[in-house]
Order: C-alpha cells, then structure tokens, then sequence
C-alpha cells in the first residue's frame, strides 16, 4: 500500500502470510526463530544461500541452520517464484519497505535501480509481490541477525536457461559497477520436492542439490527436467547460480535436508527443504 509519511508517498508492502507461515507478533516472531537458529554455528562470508520457504513449523529448521552458517551483509537480493501468477515473470521492486512483525525492511534502492536499468528481462511490478511468501518469510530471519539489512525483491517465473543465466548476468553486473561485491548476498528461496512419499522424494532431490552443490544450473534444469522433480524455486536457484559464479563463488555446502515428513512423521505425501551455502 502508499502511504503519506512526513511528506512523501511511500510504498508498503504489508506482510501477507503473517499469522499463517509464521507467528504474527514480534515476540513470539523472534521466540520462534530462536528455537531454529544455531547459536554455535561458524558464519562464513557467502555469495549465494538457498532457503527453503514453507510455514516455519516444516521449515524453518533448514532455514534457520542455514542461515546461522553466514554473516549477513549490507543487501540481501531475495530471488523468489511467483506461486500466485500475477504480474510480470520476471519483476523487481526497486523502492519502499518491506513489513513484517520485526519490523520495517527498505529496498536497496540504488542497487534494486541499477539492475532493473540494466536487465532487458526485469520489470518494475508490485502486483508479483504483493501476496508472494517465498519472499516474505526469508525477511524475519535477516532481521533477526542484522536489523539494519536492506533488500532487492526479484520473483521469476517461466523462462529458458538463456534467459536464467543472463538475468543472473545483469545482477551480477549490477553489483560490480557499485563495487558491491563484498556488500550482497543472493539468496534463492525455493522448496524441493512436493507431495511424493519420501523416499522417492528425497531421491529426487538430493539429484537436484548434486547439481547446485556443482555449480551446474544446466545441469539442475536436466536433472529436474528428466526426473519430474517438482521444485517450485527451480528458476531463483539458476539465477543465483549464474550470478555468484560471475562474483567468484567455486564451492557450495549442504547444511541441512529435511522434510515436512520428519516433522509430521506422516511420510506418504513429503515436501522437502534443503539449505545450500555457496561461497
């Protein structure tokens, strides 16, 4: 929503999934991620994570743990799908704040303005984030760690590995002509699998994490291609891949696989999360 505040219009994004994917008041907000965080965790300086983005009950331990293992910096640019089909398929949010119950977020104007000036893929949308989680729920777990964070919002939806790798270029580039390198991290919000029992689910996907643990977004596409595996962030984790390759990044780490069944101990029909860091 706009708003009038001290003088000027500004743009809002309310929290959507408050209260749903997560608890609804800063208190038990921040009492609920404290049961997920490892306090003993060894940070290092990432260039890419992946995180998963269910309710935080199924996934907030992989998101959590993963997480735990970076240091948070300036910028986080949140690479998220489009679940609700709206607007653009490929759209950015270049100003304004992002609410959740921890807080207000800002966007990372001069760096969310200089991709969107440098993409021929990226458009300037709101409606693609108003109602999109996959976004969302990665922004209570910055606050918690750095408070003073800001971030670029980018949903991606359908396209072609040409069309991944160069948008990742575009970001990349961005970054690099505001000597940001060192300031951004690029985080892929996407679950694995859904709905399958879990063994077959956990062998589709752990197909799927080979190929980001090798740097390989060609290869993640074939794998998911071939095998039918139905990860709904597929095409933010081959953004990012593209990017932090292009920023230096040749290593990547499994900190934890899990899913919804480990938590409901029904493993008939699973969903799972798999937390990356790449460096």
């Amino acid at each position: 929503m706009i708003f009038l505040i001290e003088g000027r219009l500004r743009l809002i994004r309310e929290p959507a999934v408050a209260g749903q994917f997560y608890l609804a008041s800063a208190t038990s907000l921040r009492n609920q991620i404290e049961e997920f965080i490892d306090i003993d965790a060894q940070k290092i300086e990432a260039k890419g994570v992946v995180l998963p983005h269910a309710g935080y009950i199924y996934s907030g331990a992989v998101a959590g743990k993963t997480i735990s293992s970076v240091n948070i910096p300036q910028t986080c640019v949140i690479l998220g799908p489009n679940h609700t089909g709206l607007g653009s398929n490929f759209s950015i949010m270049t100003e304004g704040t992002w609410a959740t119950p921890l807080g207000n977020v800002e966007i990372d104007k001069e760096l969310a303005t200089k991709i969107l000036s440098s993409s021929k893929f990226l458009k300037q949308d709101f409606s693609a984030h108003r109602y999109e989680h996959s976004l969302e729920v990665e922004i209570p777990f910055l606050q918690y760690f750095k408070k003073s964070c800001k971030i670029v919002p980018i949903v991606a939806s359908v396209g072609n590995l040409d069309t991944y790798r160069a948008i990742g270029k575009e970001i990349s580039s961005a970054i690099k002509a505001l000597s940001k390198e060192k300031e951004v991290l690029i985080i892929a919000s996407s679950d694995m699998t859904h709905y399958e029992p879990q063994d077959q689910a956990r062998k589709k996907d752990f197909e799927a994490i080979d190929a980001v643990l090798k740097l390989d977004e060609e290869l993640l596409l074939k794998k998911i291609r071939s095998l039918d595996i139905s990860m709904c962030g597929f095409a933010p984790v081959v953004i990012m891949l593209s990017c932090i390759k292009e920023l230096g990044a040749n290593q990547a780490r499994l900190v934890m696989y899990q899913t919804s069944g480990d938590v409901t101990k029904d493993y008939s029909s699973v969903v799972g999360y798999a937390g990356i860091v790449l460096n």
